[in-house]
């Protein structure tokens, strides 16, 4: 049996017309009166998502998984986001933060910000080779692929742990006692 395009029509229809029914809204007296009227809490909607913090393994099987592959496909995560913004020319510097009290706080998060499963580690090469460009090597700019300028704190490490040629080092500068 073949579809013609007026009863495809009708049946769009009678589709959007059964969605889109209102009951009516029932009074607090009516309720009384049936006597079941119920105590409804109401709860304000959440303005801003949550935050949800997955450990950077979730983030590396995510980046091999087939949701991340219909999501951005073969190009990096910061292809497909542009930023609103007043007026003509974008603003010369990206955001500070996205996240404000464990929530996302703006309209337009970051890149990273916005898909929660991407999280930068050093273990998650995959997700922090997509921002060094690979003609030159450097760290693409902020303007371009449009992150924060939250910087991760530098952390300060005894590399004598790593390296024993620096331990020899160490013990002949010490002057020897006699």
């Amino acid at each position: 049996m073949e579809r013609t395009s007026d009863t495809y029509l009708h049946e769009l229809k009678n589709r959007a017309s059964n969605c889109c029914k209102v009951e009516p809204e029932a009074t607090a007296d009516s309720e009384a009166a049936n006597g079941d009227a119920e105590v409804e809490e109401t709860s304000e909607p959440l303005k801003h998502k949550k935050v949800t913090l997955h450990p950077p393994e979730t983030s590396i099987l995510y980046l091999e998984s087939k949701a991340y592959k219909d999501t951005y496909g073969n190009d990096p995560v910061w292809t497909n986001y542009r930023r609103n913004f007043k007026g003509q020319f974008p603003p010369p510097r990206t955001r500070e933060t996205c996240i404000r009290a464990g929530q996302i706080f703006t309209g337009n998060p970051c890149p990273i910000c916005r898909d929660e499963y991407l999280v930068v580690h050093h273990t998650n090469v995959k997700l922090l080779q997509q921002f060094i460009s690979p003609y030159t090597g450097e760290v693409m700019k902020p303007i371009k692929t449009g992150l924060l300028k939250y910087q991760v704190p530098f952390r300060h490490y005894n590399y004598e742990d790593y390296y024993p040629q620096l331990r020899r080092v160490k013990k002949e500068a010490e002057p020897k006692s006699q």
